[in-house]
């Protein structure tokens, strides 16, 4: 199965052999019958340690990003979590984007240092400088591209040479691209983190997060600690996530073209002073997103000319954009990073600016959304 779309559909979906269902069934148990002691069917005992519905999920993403294993958890954040936990230690030093997702920073910052782990943001964008913050102590280059809410382009392949060069992990936060875009393991990364809670979920319903790793070795720890940690997705959210998985190409060429008729529209309006779009040419990393993604994705961020207080009324007048936070789903979203997804940042060298609104541009018609846009920034 080499097609995205007959992966998303297939893999890990074999039709049950006890029934022809197509669909993978929902396992609700919590315990399975054994042939006597230690005698597992299929493997499974309790379903935090597995559950057939999750390791049809798990087996659908690995395949998306073409690694070796997946693992699904209850949350994005509990997979960071679990993944920061298996490979660092007490003295362990993270390299993090400069403008990473407010959670990823809140978790390092206000977590993970009491326990010892030391973080330096920087700017990715500048492989000079990930190399000059890298240290003997440095575990792990985390990575997000595009960025969360910046929409910044990193070059996967350059990080995870000089990540590997320190002896370091090079882990790529996939959100905002899905592995319909962007498959960073082929380019030199060594796990992919998803809040599936967005684009693979897709519709706003279910809350989840995985990783997707290269080296079987690594994979062991981790469904390790995932088992002995407990922080996993039930049965019934990773069918709703595997239901959305397979819709995930057709939604996502409807998303980049929506974002992009917003993107052009945006940035022909007189009270925007920037859009950030990966897919305008004059984007900074616009050449590197070519390179490296097949699209341009859903997310558009722009900054008003008059400020934040404009910001905040745009983001209040919109009605067909839901003032919401997340991302990812069918419907439209619009919000104020500054006071909602990153206020977590705020007075940290990764505060986002005041005058940003970010949009997560759904599937509806594009003339509906750009007439929402006009009247809110009328």
């Amino acid at each position: 199965m080499s097609g995205f779309n007959t992966r998303a559909i297939h893999a890990g979906q074999e039709p049950d052999p006890a029934t022809g269902a197509v669909n993978v069934p929902v396992h609700l148990s919590t315990t399975f019958k054994q042939d006597g002691v230690g005698g597992l069917r299929g493997g499974y005992e309790y379903s935090r340690s597995g559950n057939p519905t999750r390791t049809a999920l798990q087996e659908a993403l690995a395949a998306l990003e073409q690694g070796a294993v997946g693992l699904t958890f209850a949350s994005g954040l509990a997979a960071e979590d679990t993944l920061l936990r298996t490979v660092c230690l007490p003295g362990s030093h993270v390299v993090l984007a400069g403008d990473a997702y407010g959670g990823t920073f809140r978790l390092l910052s206000k977590v993970f240092a009491r326990w010892g782990v030391t973080h330096t943001p920087v700017d990715l964008g500048d492989l000079d400088a990930v190399r000059a913050a890298v240290v003997p102590e440095t575990r792990v280059v985390w990575c997000e591209t595009p960025t969360n809410p910046l929409l910044n382009i990193a070059d996967i392949a350059g990080l995870a040479s000089v990540a590997h060069d320190a002896g370091a992990l090079l882990v790529v936060d996939n959100t905002f691209a899905s592995p319909y875009l962007q498959q960073p393991l082929t380019l030199g990364a060594d796990v992919v983190v998803h809040s599936t809670t967005k684009y693979l979920g897709g519709h706003s319903d279910v809350v989840g997060g995985a990783l997707v790793v290269a080296d079987a070795g690594l994979a062991e720890e981790l469904a390790f600690h995932q088992n002995a940690m407990g922080a996993v997705n039930g049965a019934f959210d990773a069918w709703l996530t595997l239901r959305g998985v397979k819709t995930l190409g057709v939604r996502m060429d409807r998303h980049c073209a929506n974002a992009a008729a917003v993107a052009e529209f945006l940035q022909r309006h007189d009270a925007v002073s920037a859009v950030l779009y990966p897919g305008l040419p004059d984007h900074p990393g616009h050449d590197l997103a070519v390179k490296q993604m097949s699209g341009f994705g859903g997310m558009v961020s722009f900054r008003l000319a008059a400020g934040e207080e404009v910001a905040l009324k745009v983001c209040e007048r919109a009605q067909l954009f839901t003032l919401a936070e997340s991302l990812g789903g069918v419907e439209s979203l619009i919000e104020h990073p500054g006071r909602m997804t990153h206020a977590s940042a705020a007075g940290s060298p990764l505060e986002v600016p005041g005058d940003l609104v970010r949009l997560s541009v759904g599937i509806e018609d594009a003339d509906d959304l750009l007439a929402d846009l006009e009247q809110a920034l009328a």
